[in-house]
């Protein structure tokens, strides 16, 4: 896509069709694994219109497209989702297709089955150049940046496949120059024995796949390029290293100060063999200084690295899971290269280096030795320990809140709008190693133990293999040591290997082996990449319980990043998962066997609850009926049952299906009781569920029957679990949404604690805190309140925060507390006029908006508010440009503000030669019943100056 999609795709002779070469089916291949989950992996970005739709003529019908967000009519199909113009973003008129998102391009593609690598090829075919239909022809806009940077990954994943034909045998790849340039860097000084002055690259920049040349000199087969210094020529070297071999540049100054480079030399096997060619210093000095390079470590090999084909280094090809870290702002040069002398970018460590000083590609033996090093210095340098990671779970829930990932949708007098998604994706879950306390250096005597023992495993007959496995089971495998020693003698393959045996003893120990230290991120992720979840997901059909509950329990630790969680589905394990939860979960007195169903069904539970953080897998959970399951085994008693269960229904409360059926199932009344549980952790994931059921106002009336309010108000004083804390206030705050809500807690004195909060305390529970004042605020008499418990003052200190959903809701708070003449005082004196209308600036419209609200009570309830209003230096034009906002709540919200000020003939007089009177004209023609209360009110207090030209 982009600039190596358009030069490195094969096209037919006649132009009109790709060539059904294996270079084109390696980029269809890499593009179609790009955008199949796309919306899963980038929630906001996936929801971007495109500029222009993409079009193109499919093979798919009406009858395909059997999700529930499409329309079928006859034989076309529409997207129930609109543009403003109620545009269908997603239209099908055979054999027409029309798309204008990557989150219903994703959804097609999930949708043609067997039918995806046509579908991409067709659309392909008939957009020539999808970058330019995305974008347009003008620059990403700020919310589009980071759409274009994630295009620029792929961009750079096509690369990798579109270089990797130009290495090979007697090429040379990055890796061999990056180990060559580090050997010269060791010739350099400032001595007289010196060989060369120095030697530096032209970018800092690294791509993922080695080279440092941009992605337009890469197709031409370019590494990188030098800056080199010798001690005897002039002027100084620039030196180009390619796949071909290496050769000699000269700069030549071109207009504007533009660098460009022509080659001006034959080509050279290495930059060694150049440099002793173009400088009778350095191959004198190289040769007197060979005693030299035995010091170096495998120096040797160094000089003779083998090449390395380019799609080996950097990330593997085809991963999105993680974004770049060195992702670059955009490529500015087109013509020229990378100008030395620039500013550097500070780099990340590269997988590049991992074959530093080896001949050859690593052989069993290599890999275990290399593995073996690295668990040692991961222990010398430090790492969270597991201990220390479920401890911290044990306070802190992996499950992710809403009031945690700052989603709370913000609500103006206009409506509401998302400052984030709600979905857990958001967040970067691939885990990384944390640091820890140093430990002693020396590997403890359980490492080597332990590497013995799986030794005996790989060789041992099936009695033998379960003593082995027992044996292992003794050893503290909750311990880094021990995990790390499992994975560095190769024991992971070993015991995923056992999964697939016949023997039941050996498949249970394994997993139990495995359940255990899976709770290890780097553990998890390679069996992951071993394909152990697809055999635990075949194992769930197994009909020996114990081993169907020992498979689930280690997918839920396995399944903590996005990649586990995409595989589970699609080998059909949320179905399977599913299944496990049909018990009875309750019972007077249960046999054995029922208790061995609802443990199954606990595993099962928390299976779910870690696949769950995908939108995806949360559809696949509905459709698989696991909605009635979850509300029967909401009823039961046992804590360890409730806790994976509602945490599951919280993280899938984000979709609007769950919400509804929550309600319709009665699950509502068994969330607030289980408020008043013992458990905080039981307790947070209630709130949280009841957080994001409440934007409904049934569900908000249910909490308030069921008697609901006063244990969330109780729960207020848990305010050392900032997790409880966040979940709660979010709770208070949608259920405050209804004013007869507010009257309980007006009754219950929570508005006095939550004054208290507005102290001290994360983004995340502010947010709430405000949030909920805000809307108890439209209620007069608890202005007073509010004044009186001393809020005013830490309100207006939050507005020069810059949390967006922050500052939505204090904005909001702000402006209700000014429509009180004592509070406006108040908030006048703390120049929270001031800060509101610097506020109109944010670039968030939300926050615009709310701003804007909010200061037409400050105008009203303000003496001389024509004077105030005229000495914000640039204020008056501020607000008139923002009658060219696209966001209608923005334009209401304005008129309103212009109606305020226009009252003072001075300030009409000036916002009158800003030209508001026709930009108000201009707006007369919307459809927004609530855009034209206001700007109708708006012209109403501009035309007795101006009543004829308003009519002309």
């Amino acid at each position: 896509m982009g600039e190596t999609f358009s030069r490195a795709i094969q096209w037919s002779s006649d132009a009109d069709q790709l060539e059904n070469s294996p270079l084109n089916n390696d980029i269809l291949t890499e593009i179609l694994l790009f955008t199949e989950d796309f919306d899963d992996r980038y929630p906001k970005e996936a929801r971007i219109l495109f500029r222009e739709p993409l079009q193109w003529k499919t093979s798919l019908e009406a009858a395909d497209f059997t999700s529930d967000i499409y329309d079928t009519r006859g034989e076309a199909a529409v997207s129930l989702e609109c543009d403003d113009n109620r545009s269908p973003l997603l239209q099908l008129s055979p054999p027409d297709i029309t798309v204008h998102s990557f989150y219903h391009l994703s959804n097609l593609l999930q949708l043609s089955k067997d039918k995806t690598m046509k579908e991409i090829r067709a659309c392909l075919e008939a957009n020539r150049e999808p970058i330019k239909k995305i974008f347009g022809p003008i620059s990403p806009t700020i919310h589009e940046d980071k759409l274009f940077n994630i295009l620029h990954q792929l961009d750079e994943k096509l690369l990798n496949i579109a270089v990797r034909p130009l290495t090979g045998e007697g090429r040379l790849s990055p890796e061999a120059v990056n180990t060559e340039v580090d050997l010269l860097k060791r010739f350099c000084g400032t001595g007289e024995n010196r060989a060369l002055k120095s030697v530096s690259y032209t970018s800092d920049y690294v791509f993922s796949n080695g080279c440092r040349s941009p992605p337009w000199r890469q197709m031409d087969g370019e590494i990188c390029s030098l800056i080199i210094e010798t001690c005897d020529t002039e002027p100084t070297l620039f030196i180009t290293c390619s796949t071909s071999g290496v050769f000699f540049d000269e700069r030549i100054n071109g207009e504007g100060g533009v660098n460009y480079y022509m080659r001006k030399s034959e080509l050279y096997k290495d930059i060694m063999t150049l440099l002793k060619n173009m400088s009778p210093h350095f191959a004198v000095a190289a040769n007197e200084q060979d005693f030299a390079i035995q010091d170096v470590p495998s120096a040797k090999k160094i000089l003779h690295v083998e090449t390395v084909d380019v799609g080996e280094t950097g990330q593997t090809l085809k991963s999105y899971d993680h974004e770049e870290k060195n992702v670059p702002e955009k490529v500015r040069q087109q013509l020229a290269r990378n100008k030395p002398g620039g500013r550097k970018k500070k780099l990340e460590p590269s997988l590049k280096w991992k074959n530093l000083g080896l001949a050859s590609s690593y052989d069993e033996a290599e890999e275990r030795s290399r593995r073996s090093r690295e668990s040692k210095k991961i222990l010398e340098n430090g790492t969270k320990s597991p201990a220390s990671e479920n401890k911290k779970k044990a306070n802190f829930s992996g499950s992710s809140l809403p009031g945690c990932q700052s989603s709370q949708k913000i609500k103006s007098p206009g409506g509401a709008g998302d400052f984030s998604e709600s979905s857990s994706e958001d967040e970067e879950d691939e885990e990384q190693p944390e640091r820890r306390a140093e430990i002693p250096t020396d590997l403890p005597s359980e490492y080597w133990q332990i590497q013995k023992l799986v030794k005996y495993l790989k060789g041992a007959n099936q009695t033998a293999t379960v003593i082995v496995l027992c044996a292992l089971r003794d050893f503290n495998l909750v311990q880094e040591t021990c995990q790390l020693a499992i994975r560095d003698v190769g024991g992971l393959e070993v015991l995923i290997n056992l999964l697939d045996t016949d023997d039941i003893r050996c498949k249970i120990g394994s997993l139990k082996i495995l359940k255990e230290i899976s709770c290890n991120s780097q553990i998890r992720q390679t069996i992951a990449d071993l394909g152990g979840l697809q055999t635990m997901v075949s194992i769930l059909d197994s009909p020996d319980k114990e081993l169907k509950g020992l498979a689930a329990e280690t997918i839920a630790n396995v399944a903590k990043f996005r990649r586990a969680r995409r595989t589970v589905r699609q080998h059909g394990g949320i179905k399977r998962l599913v299944e496990l939860l049909d018990c009875v979960p309750n019972g007077v007195s249960m046999s054995a066997e029922q208790e061995r169903d609802v443990e199954v069904a606990r595993c099962g539970a928390l299976a779910l609850w870690s696949c769950s953080k995908s939108t995806r897998n949360k559809e696949s959970i509905r459709r698989a009926g696991g909605i009635p399951l979850l509300a029967r085994l909401l009823k039961s008693s046992q804590k360890n049952m409730l806790i994976p269960v509602v945490g599951t229904l919280q993280e899938c409360a984000s979709e609007k299906s769950y919400r509804i059926a929550i309600q319709t199932e009665g699950m509502i009344e068994d969330l607030v009781k289980n408020l008043s549980c013992d458990n905080q952790e039981l307790q947070m994931h209630c709130a949280s569920a009841i957080f994001k059921c409440a934007e409904d106002k049934h569900t908000r009336d249910l909490v308030r029957q069921y008697e609901g309010l006063k244990p969330l108000v109780m729960l207020l004083n848990e305010a050392e679990n900032k997790q409880l804390l966040a979940a709660t206030t979010g709770a208070i705050w949608k259920c405050s949404i209804s004013l007869e809500n507010v009257a309980k807690f007006q009754e219950y004195k929570a508005l006095e604690i939550l004054v208290g909060l507005l102290k001290d305390q994360p983004e995340e529970v502010l947010v709430n805190v405000v949030g909920a004042l805000a809307e108890c605020a439209q209620i007069s008499e608890n202005l007073a309140t509010i004044r009186k418990s001393g809020g005013i003052q830490p309100l207006v200190n939050l507005l020069t925060g810059t949390n967006q959903a922050l500052l939505g809701n204090v904005t909001r708070a702000v402006g209700a507390c000014a429509t009180d003449p004592e509070n406006m005082v108040i908030i006048d004196r703390l120049d929270g006029v001031r800060l509101l209308w610097s506020l109109l600036k944010n670039p968030n419209p939300e926050v615009q908006a709310n701003a804007a609200w909010a200061i037409c009570p400050c105008i009203e309830n303000t003496k001389d508010a024509g004077e105030m209003v005229r000495s914000f230096v640039g204020g008056l034009e501020l607000i008139v440009n923002l009658l060219k906002s696209q966001n209608k709540d923005v334009l209401a919200s304005v008129c309103a503000a212009i109606a305020k000020i226009a009252k003072d003939v001075e300030n009409l007089a000036v916002i009158t030669d800003h030209g508001v009177v026709p930009m108000l004209a201009n707006l007369t023609n919307t459809g927004d019943d609530k855009l034209r209360r206001y700007l109708a009110e708006a012209i109403a207090c501009c035309s007795p100056a101006h009543h004829d030209r308003i009519h002309g």
